[in-house]
């Protein structure tokens, strides 16, 4: 079975003036990752990267070395969290200027619009609006459309069915969704493509995506484990996703995990596999309590043999998919703060990616 296996990829690795004002000089994604301290015992935080280091996405020799990794792991593509708040407002978007700039790394790629405010949410200051998202109407969206012009146009860029991929974040917030589908569809064939990919996260599985011109949608394991915490403390199921033995070592925090049973809820089931297309994504672990502290979301006890089931149940689910929808998100190459990457640390070295290869790198294609 042919497959596409495209990675998440955060760029805030890197420093930019924002950054600097809202949180202080030089601030990184690696700033909450190196203050991170255990909540209980057994937390294994703070996390430490592995080869790669404490890596400068401004340096291109460490954008080169994350794309051979990735290659030779049996990651198809990278999909780069993008940053558009209208009216022309941007941000981190300098590792892919210098991708499409320089031409390297010769790796695909692909965007997601993570079209969602910035808040101080994940810093004990929620109320805080650092950047808010907005949607001033049909220009905004004919100007974001050839403001990522060059990347769609770029003989690297993803495209499924002919069609660039383009992932939204949170469709449901868009004011008119299908107005914004249809003006970039429009745009696309104009400027000599066959239409636009559409994927939408953050929805039900069962979301009429069709009738807002969405193609395709990614489950978003987050909601998914909140829903079955939910449905277990209404039913008083004893569940082991909420088990003693995690409740004893959680100190009172609201949402400790083991990593064996919470990646039962990630994945859609068979049947929500055929309420539309779904592209399954996989977790190798979870735990955002470096932004978020006491108020984050924890798996604990992942490893690699673990992650390898959840890899092959995904793998499974492929089935249902025509051959050019046999699609795999990976959440995701390098969201340290959240605890999910697929890049070395300091602790499994290369194992995860390892593992990932053994199960989905000998069935790639080309993208």
């Amino acid at each position: 079975m042919k497959h596409k296996a495209i990675a998440f990829y955060l760029p805030q690795f890197h420093p930019i003036p924002e950054n600097d004002e809202w949180w202080g000089e030089g601030f990184t994604e690696w700033t909450n990752v190196k203050k991170a301290t255990p909540l209980f015992n057994d937390h294994e935080q703070p996390v430490e990267p592995g080869e790669l280091g404490y890596y400068d996405l401004r340096n291109p020799e460490v954008r080169m070395k994350q794309a051979e990794l990735a290659r030779n792991h049996g990651v198809s593509g990278f999909c780069y969290w993008h940053y558009w708040f209208g009216n022309g407002q941007k941000l981190l978007d300098l590792p892919l200027r210098e991708v499409l700039k320089t031409g390297k790394p010769d790796f695909p790629f692909c965007l997601a619009w993570a079209n969602e405010s910035w808040t101080g949410i994940w810093h004990g200051a929620p109320g805080r609006v650092l950047m808010k998202q907005k949607y001033p109407g049909k220009q905004d969206i004919i100007d974001h459309f050839y403001d990522i012009l060059p990347a769609l146009s770029d003989h690297r860029y993803v495209k499924i069915d002919g069609k660039p991929f383009f992932l939204v974040y949170k469709p449901k917030m868009l004011p008119n969704a299908k107005e914004f589908t249809d003006t970039f569809n429009d745009l696309a064939v104009k400027n000599g493509f066959d239409g636009i990919h559409f994927v939408a996260s953050n929805v039900p599985l069962n979301w009429k995506a069709n009738e807002f011109g969405f193609d395709a949608i990614v489950p978003s394991f987050h909601n998914r484990i909140l829903w079955a915490r939910k449905q277990s403390m209404v039913t008083k199921l004893k569940d082991q996703l909420f088990s003693s033995d995690v409740k004893n070592k959680r100190n009172g925090l609201k949402h400790v995990y083991t990593y064996k049973e919470a990646k039962k809820y990630i994945l859609p089931s068979r049947k929500q596999m055929l309420q539309n297309v779904v592209y399954p994504a996989v977790v190798p672990n979870w735990d955002n309590s470096p932004r978020s502290g006491e108020n984050g979301v924890i798996f604990t006890g992942s490893t690699p043999y673990l992650f390898e089931e959840h890899l092959k149940s995904a793998m499974d689910l492929l089935q249902y998919n025509s051959d050019s929808h046999k699609i795999v998100m990976i959440k995701s190459w390098n969201e340290w703060a959240e605890g999910n990457y697929l890049e070395p640390d300091s602790k499994w070295g290369r194992a995860y990616l390892e593992t990932f290869n053994k199960i989905f790198g000998n069935n790639d294609v080309p993208i």
